[in-house]
């Protein structure tokens, strides 16, 4: 299933969410001199390794692994992660961000990066195995967008059904998704970043004063279609 768009009428530009994207690609084809099918060579050193960054807190001497944890997060491992990363941030990034604003959400967008790696890092500490990818920080777009619109439609691309498209309740779409990271966990698939990343997304909600407290002054701006 392939989201493609939500029904939400928006009456912003979602600047920070088409940056990510634009950077994003950039770094991927920077990263492989310009091949889309090429391996990683410029930034292979800048992935994360959950058991580097965890030496690091216990008394290592090198603290480049922490600057990993950000980096990792604007790499990607093949044109097939990075399409399936920008889709799910093209569906459900620009409604978070014109609600809590596109500072925030920039802002926030690191910090659930952040959070998705300590979590994966919290799972596996002595893994060695490179981690990257955007779906950590994205999972916290999900997780907000979880709280924030559950009643939403979002329009589901669905192959095996004739290429027909469908439509769920985005509480059910990003439910499945979250229940799906922890009880199907796939294999070379950093499913831990991905729960850590959506938890700190509804936590920065409720830090915000949940969904009644954040939506309110801008209802009036809502129209669902």
């Amino acid at each position: 299933m392939i989201p493609l768009r939500d029904n939400q009428v928006r009456k912003s530009v979602p600047v920070v969410t088409w940056s990510l994207l634009f950077l994003n690609l950039v770094i991927f084809l920077w990263d492989r001199h310009g091949h889309v099918f090429g391996p990683s060579i410029v930034f292979a050193d800048l992935d994360m390794r959950p058991r580097e960054v965890a030496e690091v807190f216990q008394g290592g001497i090198d603290k480049f692994p922490i600057v990993t944890v950000f980096t990792s997060m604007f790499l990607h491992g093949g044109l097939m992660h990075l399409l399936g990363n920008g889709i799910f941030l093209y569906v459900f990034g620009p409604s978070v961000e014109e609600t809590i604003g596109s500072l925030r959400y920039a802002l926030y967008y690191l910090a659930w990066g952040v959070a998705a790696a300590a979590a994966q890092i919290y799972v596996d500490p002595h893994s060695a195995v490179p981690t990257l990818g955007a779906s950590g920080a994205i999972g916290g777009v999900l997780g907000a967008y979880f709280l924030l619109f559950p009643g939403n439609k979002i329009e589901l691309f669905v192959p095996l059904l004739a290429f027909l498209s469908v439509e769920v309740s985005a509480w059910v779409l990003l439910g499945i998704w979250f229940l799906w990271q922890i009880f199907v966990p796939q294999e070379g698939v950093a499913n831990w970043a991905h729960v850590g990343g959506f938890l700190a997304g509804m936590v920065t909600v409720l830090i915000m004063g949940g969904r009644m407290a954040v939506l309110p002054p801008r209802d009036a701006e809502y129209h669902i279609t």
